[in-house]
């Protein structure tokens, strides 16, 4: 369990949404030509983060008719494509879902925005450092297939557990196809679904605490990966050429691979960015460097805080950083609704 802290911050950050909602018509004429904007809120942190931040200066900066809706990576941009909304996807992670956007991008229903995480992120297939510092030899991929007894199955006795991407994040369709790739069922692995990202980030926090083995996917920025080291296994060298076959349900002959340096993006309507320009280059500006997004979901972590509420906390300490986002007048209407 991770150390239970007051909620002092949460509260004030609670106050500060009140606020918010109260004065969500002072100072904020509404633009006609925003009109309704759908931001998608993804399942991970950092997503809804974003999402939130997004949506609160949409709606009292720019005065559109801003809403949140719930998303994930693969439904969320097909809908996008297909049915032109949501208008705004914060923070898609372009490697593994490129065949879709490319197409998006293609037929004119896409536009991309800019670079959410500005310096990148990054994600794979991770052990806590204190199993390597345990076993060196479990420091690569190939190491730790070698061993399934070290990561037990509760639910399978003679099998090792491999937690896989939770349902709807991208990465869940690249595991499954590395793990038939890496022949994992014959090394003795079973392929685990947390059910969700905080199950997915539960699991390994448990098992961390207790000082367990625990072989799972993983990515950063995370407080999780500050807070409990973990080790990126070494594998294969990433092959551009064999990774989008990796990326499709229908991949019939998945090889060994793997996971390419992430491209973080921000991916809008197209019909959002040409009915509300001003509002489409704001998203395009938003954006923070791994180490700021980790701290930042430190502070939700520690406070028990809501996504809406680290949004609302970051637009009031960080002003320096989200007035550079947006015109003056823009930010103070934003400042006015806080």
């Amino acid at each position: 369990m991770l150390p239970h802290t007051n909620r002092g911050g949460a509260r004030a950050a609670t106050m500060a949404l009140a606020a918010v909602s109260l004065l969500g018509s002072v100072g904020c004429v509404v633009d006609s030509d925003c009109g309704p904007v759908t931001v998608a809120e993804m399942t991970w942190p950092t997503a809804a983060f974003a999402a939130n931040v997004e949506h609160i200066v949409l709606q009292h900066g720019y005065g559109c008719l801003s809403e949140i809706v719930p998303g994930n990576t693969v439904p969320t941009l097909t809908a996008m494509v297909e049915r032109g909304e949501p208008d705004v996807a914060p923070e898609v992670w372009l490697n593994s879902i490129r065949l879709v956007v490319e197409r998006g991008l293609a037929e004119g229903r896409l536009r991309m925005a800019g670079d959410l995480i500005s310096d990148g992120g990054d994600e794979g297939w991770y052990v806590p450092e204190f199993v390597v510092e345990q076993h060196p030899e479990l420091g690569t991929l190939d190491g730790v297939l070698s061993r399934p007894d070290l990561f037990p199955d509760d639910e399978e006795p003679g099998k090792g557990r491999f937690y896989t991407c939770p349902p709807g994040w991208a990465c869940q369709i690249i595991d499954k196809n590395l793990y038939r790739a890496f022949g994992m069922e014959a090394a003795g692995f079973t392929l685990f679904n947390p059910g969700s990202g905080e199950g997915l980030s539960a699991a390994i926090a448990r098992a961390q605490e207790r000082r367990e083995p625990i072989f799972a996917y993983f990515y950063t920025p995370s407080p999780l990966v500050a807070r409990y080291p973990m080790r990126k296994l070494k594998s294969v060298p990433h092959d551009p050429s064999t990774w989008p076959c990796m990326t499709t349900p229908e991949c019939q002959r998945p090889v060994r691979n793997s996971y390419p340096p992430p491209v973080v993006k921000t991916v809008v309507s197209a019909s959002f960015a040409e009915r509300a320009p001003e509002a489409f280059a704001f998203v395009s500006r938003v954006s923070w460097s791994n180490a700021s997004l980790s701290g930042l979901m430190d502070w939700q972590e520690t406070e028990y805080a809501t996504p809406r509420e680290t949004a609302v906390h970051f637009l009031r300490t960080h002003e320096s950083v989200w007035t550079q986002w947006v015109p003056e007048d823009v930010a103070a209407r934003v400042r006015s609704a806080l």
